[in-house]
């Protein structure tokens, strides 16, 4: 069974997707960007504040299905620049106590909105 997830916390799609899907005890996060839902404002001031906002945002959309980043088992980083690599690390390390998910983190050309850093995740009830 298919349930969409949703929570005015985190920023709306910005295309024709949800914010995340469960099916059974897996749920599927999509792509999460820098908005500051409240302001519906980008938070790019440093790579590190827009890593804490995305991470934030991942955040909001797990609390939705009564889960949290303990629950993550995948996932997967998109960044504009592999120089920005550590700073992104050393803010998405501080999220997780150990057992970290597994991962793959891809520099691409360009992200949604001309931001820096994009993330995903797959995590598990």
């Amino acid at each position: 069974m298919k349930q969409i997830i949703f929570t005015k916390e985190a920023p709306a799609p910005i295309g024709p997707y949800n914010q995340a899907v469960l099916v059974d005890n897996t749920l599927y996060v999509s792509g999460q960007i820098a908005i500051d839902a409240y302001t519906d404002s980008l938070v790019m001031d440093t790579i590190e504040k827009e890593t804490e906002m995305v991470m934030t945002n991942l955040g909001f959309v797990l609390k939705a299905a009564d889960m949290d980043y303990s629950n993550i088992i995948k996932t997967s980083i998109f960044i504009s620049d592999m120089g920005n690599f550590s700073r992104i690390n050393e803010v998405y390390a501080r999220y997780f106590e150990s057992d970290f998910p597994a991962r793959e983190t891809v520099e691409v050309s360009c992200l949604p909105k001309s931001v820096n850093v994009e993330i995903s995740c797959v995590a598990v009830k």
